[in-house]
């Protein structure tokens, strides 16, 4: 099994009472990207303006080439708050990690430690796993909405 060529990276809150700046008291950092419901907002790509729907906080890893998840996952858990109390007080938020993993050949795989697991065990991180095909052209576009508003 070979290493997937690259990966993405993102932690995600979500909610309709979402307010950036106190995901980012409580987490001690900013995020990469952030707005309330109701916020106006105008696509990178297109230009239109739109109302976002639900408040957003999102926090990005660098991109690795080669793929490397686990320092991702690490990347973004070390700038935040260790205090479990203050991460199971953002529960209602439903917080995941969303990872894209893009695949160099057609039997790609990789594995996350324990200490990993248990790391976003501990704080109510579901982990998501987008995996792109290496024969799809800009496999890259459809990853980056999800992180670019």
């Amino acid at each position: 099994m070979g290493a997937p060529d690259h990966s993405l990276a993102i932690l995600r809150f979500f909610g309709d009472e979402l307010v950036p700046d106190e995901i980012s008291a409580l987490l001690g950092a900013s995020p990469t990207v952030s707005y309330q419901k109701g916020q106006e907002l105008i696509g990178s790509r297109t230009g239109i303006k739109c109302i976002t729907k639900t408040g957003s906080w999102r926090l990005s890893a660098a991109d690795r080439k080669p793929e490397d998840l686990e320092s991702q996952i690490f990347e973004i858990l070390q700038q935040l708050t260790q205090d479990l109390t203050i991460w199971a007080s953002l529960a209602r938020f439903e917080p995941n990690i969303y990872c894209g993993l893009f695949m160099g050949s057609s039997n790609d795989g990789t594995w996350l430690s324990g200490e990993a697991l248990l790391a976003l065990g501990q704080r109510g991180i579901a982990l998501g796993l987008e995996i792109y095909d290496h024969d799809e052209d800009d496999s890259n576009a459809g990853f980056s909405q999800l992180i670019l508003p």
